[in-house]
């Protein structure tokens, strides 16, 4: 299915690190690296380095102020609680600007070869920083690399970019960015706001031109639930705005395992997203598919695996479910964690769900966040919100 793809890949991206104790250790991007070497999944893309974001191209989606806040706090580690850095959720540290501006640099070389046609797909799993505010470091987010990527696009003259996230929390940064600008469609499908941060996300933010997309998914949502909402939304808005980019950020923090939120999926069920959107980008993107990573606190059981199944199936060779984890990695997994690693690349889960298209239920929480969603979204497409 696929043609050319590419993995942008520096070691120094480990060092966007927030210290001791912070739920987005670097470990998790390392040994997701660590898994798709072992299990061959490099060997099936190019993988490519990467410099980090200048200041003019991190003013495409930030203040130039912030930017300058950022940088100072970087050269002293002192916080600056004005720009959001220096609170339990954004520890600033000595550095914080080089290693933030490299990540967006990496989601930017992904998006240029994405653009220019060097790469039929990309990816950063290191990026994926979906909060960061223009002038504001949040939730974990210093630079917003998707939204910077995003703009850069728009700059090089893309006329309609899809962003869809399907991280457990809800995209507010990428949305807040593009809210008045209906080139592009921002569709995030997250836990509901009354139970999980950034408590934003409700169908009734829906952007300037019915451009912002919200699913808000009830806490305790599983595989069935989650997929039966994907397919009744984000195929069909897909398929209307026919984008010409698709950008993806796969945060696998809505996984059961996972110690800060209350979704309930697998990563079986993960991976049925990840094939979803892949073939989306081909039938709708023309293949121009830019991945990144996102959220995900459970740091060996899943991070690492999700990924490697997201490379994987952007390279167009997935990983067989019952794939034994290999022997190396589960070493480096204990040496540097101390943990229990997994030993294959399953939750043992076979995700079916019954399609929206079948009928809608009103007694089921999960039918009426899709009916929502569709009702506030769809006539403005052109679409009938009823299945």
């Amino acid at each position: 299915m696929s043609r050319s793809v590419r993995v942008v890949w520096d070691d120094r991206l480990l060092s966007y690190d927030f210290g001791p104790g912070h739920p987005l250790a670097p470990v998790r991007v390392e040994l997701t690296m660590a898994l798709a070497r072992e299990l061959g999944v490099l060997d099936k893309v190019e993988l490519t380095g990467c410099g980090p974001a200048t200041d003019d191209e991190l003013a495409l989606a930030h203040r130039r102020d912030y930017v300058a806040a950022v940088r100072r706090v970087s050269a002293t580690g002192a916080p600056d609680l004005a720009c959001g850095l220096g609170t339990a959720d954004n520890p600033s540290f000595a550095g914080v600007h080089d290693a933030s501006a490299l990540v967006a640099g990496a989601t930017l070389a992904a998006a240029r070869a994405v653009w220019t046609g060097e790469a039929e797909h990309a990816l950063n799993i290191a990026g994926g920083l979906h909060h960061a505010m223009p002038a504001a470091a949040s939730g974990f987010c210093v630079y917003n690399d998707p939204a910077v990527a995003i703009a850069w696009m728009l700059s090089q003259g893309a006329e309609r970019i899809a962003y869809v996230d399907v991280d457990a929390h809800h995209g507010d940064g990428v949305q807040a960015i593009f809210y008045d600008d209906p080139r592009v469609l921002t569709i995030s499908l997250h836990e509901s706001p009354r139970t999980l941060f950034p408590g934003t996300g409700l169908p009734s933010e829906t952007g300037a031109e019915v451009s912002a997309v919200n699913v808000a998914l009830p806490a305790g949502c599983s595989d069935a639930g989650w997929l039966r909402a994907f397919h009744a939304v984000v195929p069909p808005l897909l398929r209307e705005f026919r984008p010409e980019v698709l950008v993806t950020q796969h945060g696998c923090d809505g996984h059961a395992l996972d110690p800060l939120t209350h979704l309930m999926l697998s990563l079986d069920g993960q991976r049925r997203s990840y094939a979803a959107l892949h073939a989306l980008a081909h039938e709708t993107a023309g293949g121009r598919w830019l991945a990144t990573g996102g959220g995900g606190y459970e740091l060996v059981r899943v991070v690492p695996r999700a990924w490697s199944h997201l490379i994987a199936e952007a390279a167009g060779h997935p990983v067989e479910p019952g794939t034994p984890t290999p022997p190396g990695w589960r070493e480096l997994v204990t040496e540097r964690t101390g943990e229990v690693p997994p030993l294959n690349m399953t939750d043992g889960r076979d995700p079916e769900f019954p399609d929206f298209a079948g009928g809608y239920d009103p007694g089921d929480p999960i039918d009426r966040a899709i009916m929502a969603t569709r009702k506030a979204i769809f006539p403005g497409h052109g679409l009938d919100p009823q299945p």
